[in-house]
């Protein structure tokens, strides 16, 4: 592997790699503890679940063969150069910790309250064209060994999946007008983790003084840009299109009038009974 020209460039590198780390895969356990404290997974859209677990699952392919194959980083070297490996140890521990969290998420929705919520029959076939194209993808590659297209695969699909994700539950929190059951820390904390990925990226191509790692590794400076911009769009559906602050004073109306409407009603069974 090529070496760093700056020892604290390096070191640099490795505390915002772990501190990008650290914001996203803290920003799984919101949604977790808010599921366990409703006991509901009611407002978490399962398309989303489904095609989260696609995306982290591809993106751990890809993060693993290149951080362990050497048959695969030799093919890197081959095709960008004598260039600092893109995938750092706590790209492939993230993957691990994301596969393993939406895999626990999706046991909540097995055991907790979902109301009428199922996974749509889009989201099962789009999943399903991806995995087998994956497999068309691996038959391809192996003759030839073509390892390294094979896992550019794997990170094109995360792409993909990150773009697709996000869309099911900002148009069900559209069409809820609101983001109950929806953690927002969630939001929070991979919006800094996107940035953080930025900046590690930037650390690494200013130490090198090349942008091979940007377009080397296309899949993560893709997989930041998506996150922010929909995490952008989430902040704003949370705090200024449907704050939680309408959805209190919705509650406190309907307690308000509560009262009233069982008078009313009382009145008209009496006078039904007079009758």
């Amino acid at each position: 592997m090529a070496s760093w020209n700056s020892v604290e460039m390096e070191i640099a590198y490795q505390v915002i790699g772990w501190l990008a780390f650290l914001s996203w895969s803290v920003s799984f356990y919101p949604q977790v503890i808010l599921n366990f404290r409703r006991k509901s997974v009611v407002g978490l859209n399962f398309d989303f679940l489904v095609l989260n677990l696609t995306k982290h699952s591809s993106y751990l392919i890809y993060n693993a063969a290149l951080f362990f194959s050497k048959d695969v980083q030799t093919q890197y070297y081959e095709e960008y150069g004598y260039q600092i490996i893109p995938v750092a140890a706590n790209d492939v521990a993230f993957s691990i910790h994301a596969v393993v969290l939406t895999a626990f998420t999706f046991f909540q929705v097995l055991i907790y309250d979902r109301g009428n919520q199922k996974v749509s029959k889009t989201c099962i076939s789009i999943s399903s064209i991806v995995w087998f194209s994956a497999l068309v993808c691996l038959i391809v590659a192996w003759p030839k060994h073509s390892w390294l297209w094979l896992v550019s695969v794997f990170n094109n699909i995360q792409v993909l999946m990150t773009a697709i994700k996000y869309t099911p539950q900002a148009f069900m929190n559209f069409k809820r007008k609101s983001t109950v059951g929806w953690s927002i820390g969630n939001i929070l904390l991979d919006l800094t983790g996107g940035f953080l990925n930025f900046a590690q990226m930037a650390v690494q191509s200013i130490d090198q003084g090349s942008w091979v790692n940007i377009y080397g590794n296309i899949g993560k400076t893709l997989l930041s840009l998506e996150s922010i911009s929909f995490d952008l769009l989430f902040i704003i559906q949370h705090y200024v299109l449907y704050p939680a602050e309408k959805e209190d004073q919705k509650k406190d109306h309907l307690n308000d009038i509560a009262p009233l409407l069982k008078s009313v009603d009382k009145s008209h069974d009496s006078n039904v009974v007079n009758v």
